[in-house]
């Protein structure tokens, strides 16, 4: 979006201000995407093991199934509610692997926590331990710095597609509610960057349509941390057939990452994720 228009929509809130925004972001296309939105969602029925199933986007089986876990003895899910993702990372870890799945808010801890004991069966819930901490916070425990082998950071964002399904959060829309993510969005990647391990890996995810929440954040860790960012483009899609029906979407490839969009999914997404690898220093 070229600055004088990016100006003007700034200048616009509400519905109109939405729509404005995002027809000048994705042009023609633009209006198949917002009717996608109103379609019904790509859904998987994801069975762990446990007493009941997860149901959840496709495209967010494939973003959980996009991080390595091979070797991995210490995950972190840092923004865990209320619970998918996390039910499919410590579905898919090894026998003698550890999930800590972290929630600020009490109501969605509450759900996640709920999650984790009714869909993952005994021996895997046992080795996932619920925190009620502040992702952006973490790493100001010197204890948890460089102490995870991998991270999955789902960040709160825009979500468009909720937000555009829902009349109330519309009318309240602003621009500017993508400046305040994105800030809040790189806070908790810096800071989950220091709480992984070298030769560790980090998924990061948002159900945003922006490149300032999506491609832009991982572009702005390589150019803060330069060689030790290693990003990885195609990464390997693991196996989890064992659980569910695999009918993965195939995304757009971005920069950084890979961009699952509804009008071109069958309905799965908006979904942007970016696998990176922490390259040990010489």
């Amino acid at each position: 979006m070229k600055r004088g228009v990016r100006e003007k929509a700034e200048q616009k809130t509400g519905e109109a201000g939405f729509d404005f925004f995002y027809a000048e972001y994705f042009g023609e296309r633009w209006k198949n995407l917002r009717e996608s939105f109103l379609k019904k969602t790509d859904c998987v029925e994801f069975k762990a093991g446990g007493e009941k199933s997860y149901f959840l986007d496709s495209a967010s089986v494939l973003c959980a199934c996009s991080l390595p876990l091979v070797g991995a003895k210490k995950i972190l899910d840092v923004c865990a509610a209320p619970g998918g993702k996390s039910v499919v990372l410590a579905s898919r870890m090894e026998s003698d692997a550890a999930l800590i799945s972290n929630e600020r808010s009490e109501a969605r801890k509450k759900r996640l926590t709920s999650s984790i004991l009714q869909c993952l069966p005994k021996n895997v819930s046992e080795r996932v331990f619920v925190w009620g901490r502040d992702g952006a916070k973490l790493c100001l425990d010197k204890k948890n710095i460089e102490s995870f082998d991998r991270i999955l950071l789902d960040a709160p964002c825009s979500s468009e597609r909720h937000v555009f399904c829902d009349k109330k959060y519309l009318e309240k829309w602003s621009p500017s509610r993508i400046r305040a993510l994105a800030s809040e969005q790189w806070a908790l990647l810096s800071c989950a960057w220091r709480l992984l391990k070298f030769d560790g890996f980090l998924l990061y995810s948002t159900c945003a349509l922006c490149a300032q929440e999506n491609d832009e954040q991982i572009s702005r860790l390589c150019r803060k941390f330069g060689s030790e960012v290693e990003v990885v483009k195609n990464p390997p899609i693991s196996s989890v057939s064992d659980f569910c029906f695999e009918k993965f979407p195939i995304g757009e490839k971005p920069d950084f990452g890979t961009n699952v969009l509804p009008d071109s999914t069958n309905g799965a997404g908006p979904l942007y994720f970016s696998l990176v690898h922490k390259v040990q220093k010489i």
